[in-house]
């Protein structure tokens, strides 16, 4: 749907419902409590103790009067709700928007936007699909890309293209990197749910990111277009023995590396071309590997007279625990927190931070018709393409011209059980 200022004048407060009720759900909960002109009305889940359990957290956190609903349909039909926020599990994504808008086609409700996680789609035909089925429903779409809402990136982004970019030339290289030491929830590990590993999980993020900033504000995303693309994935950690014990130990025998591994590291380096013709470079790496104080977000820019850095490690803020020092283990510091004592950096608002609050901020304000949506379901099926041709490259093992033959009927062959890594081997 084209946003315009002749739309319909809509409600001063956005009603919010939620579909999905795990760790993502609960971190926009978090960021809502920072944004203005919304509430957060509703909840579902396909387990409704989970969807009861939300609904009483946003109560708690004092982001609105949530109530869990039965049904998607039930709470797509509630005039109270305004606009879905979808964070549930990849492999539910088509069915859920298919669910949003047969209800809307029955006349149940009066939806004005829908906003989806990433990554919209486990593949490129799911992406479409996906794309095409919320344009038909006329809704405003926006896609929820964090990491491009953090403050950091924002601000460094806008005063370096003011600054060394006015002055010196354009930036020509980006770098971007998310790193942890795995998901929260076993469906993420599972790659034929997920969609694949850590490339599909987290390369969304980083792969969007690096083309974000080589885009000078303001010009449109295909100002910068991927020609290029190689991929490369590997299992570093996960497939030794003694971590695919841990893994079942921890979630059970769904989560089998022996027989059905997923990568847990990943890199592409994209050969972009610039409004001019020009030669960009965007380099991004994922991992599940990597053990840390926690969760650790970097993003680089460089130019010819300048650069940019950003790391959520470097928080301004750390505590020091003695060895005498005894807790429960928890993530009360940083997300993805894998220590309770020595030397910890602290992020006192990751909602913040990660670029949540802004993110939801602006969705609320697209949704009330207030501003133009700055991401859709359109940069998400660009992520997704991208995404499918570092898969097809890390598969062939060679460079791959973008698009690559045979994109919209990809399936990775890590989400169809058909990957061996070297680790399984020896």
């Amino acid at each position: 749907m084209i946003w315009s200022r002749t739309m319909p004048r809509h409600p001063p407060r956005l009603g919010v419902g939620f579909i999905g009720s795990g760790f993502n759900a609960r971190f926009h909960l978090q960021a809502f409590r920072a944004v203005r002109d919304a509430d957060v009305r509703g909840v579902w889940s396909p387990q409704a103790s989970h969807a009861q359990a939300t609904a009483a957290l946003a109560r708690k956190l004092d982001v609105g009067e949530a109530r869990a609903y039965a049904s998607i349909t039930a709470m797509v039909a509630d005039p109270a709700i305004d606009a879905i926020w979808l964070t549930g599990p990849n492999q539910a994504r088509v069915e859920n928007v298919e669910e949003i808008v047969a209800a809307l086609a029955r006349r149940h409700g009066t939806l004005r936007g829908i906003a989806c996680e990433k990554p919209l789609a486990r593949t490129v035909a799911e992406a479409r699909r996906i794309l095409q089925l919320v344009e038909r429903a006329g809704l405003v779409h926006g896609y929820l890309e964090n990491q491009l809402f953090a403050p950091q990136i924002e601000a460094g982004r806008e005063r370096l293209w003011a600054r060394g970019a006015a002055t010196t030339g354009r930036p020509y290289l980006a770098r971007a990197a998310e790193e942890h030491s795995g998901p929260h929830a076993p469906w993420f590990w599972r790659a034929a749910l997920q969609g694949g590993g850590v490339l599909n999980d987290m390369m969304c993020h980083s792969a969007l990111l690096v083309r974000h900033l080589l885009t000078r504000p303001g010009a449109p995303r295909d100002s910068v277009r991927p020609v290029r693309v190689t991929g490369h994935i590997a299992s570093l950690k996960w497939t030794q023995p003694t971590y695919r014990r841990q893994l079942r130990r921890t979630y059970g025998r769904s989560v089998d590396y022996a027989r059905q591994p997923a990568e847990d590291f990943a890199s592409v380096h994209i050969e972009f071309e610039g409004e001019g013709g020009q030669t960009l470079i965007g380099e991004a790496s994922t991992s599940w590997s990597f053990v840390g104080a926690g969760l650790r977000l970097s993003a680089e820019l460089l130019g010819p007279e300048y650069s940019m850095s950003w790391n959520t490690l470097d928080s301004g803020l750390k505590l020091f625990f003695s060895r005498a020092v005894r807790g429960a283990a928890g993530e009360d510091l940083l997300e993805k927190q894998n220590a309770e004592i020595g030397l910890m950096p602290v992020v006192a608002n990751e909602a913040a931070a990660y670029g949540y609050e802004a993110e939801d901020r602006h969705f609320v304000r697209a949704f009330l018709g207030r501003e133009r949506p700055r991401l859709t379901f359109e940069d998400g099926l660009a992520v997704v393409e991208l995404l499918m041709a570092a898969y097809q490259s890390a598969e062939q093992g060679r460079t791959l011209a973008f698009p690559p033959r045979g994109l919209t009927r990809f399936v990775p062959a890590v989400a169809r059980g058909a990957w061996r890594p070297r680790t399984l081997t020896r």
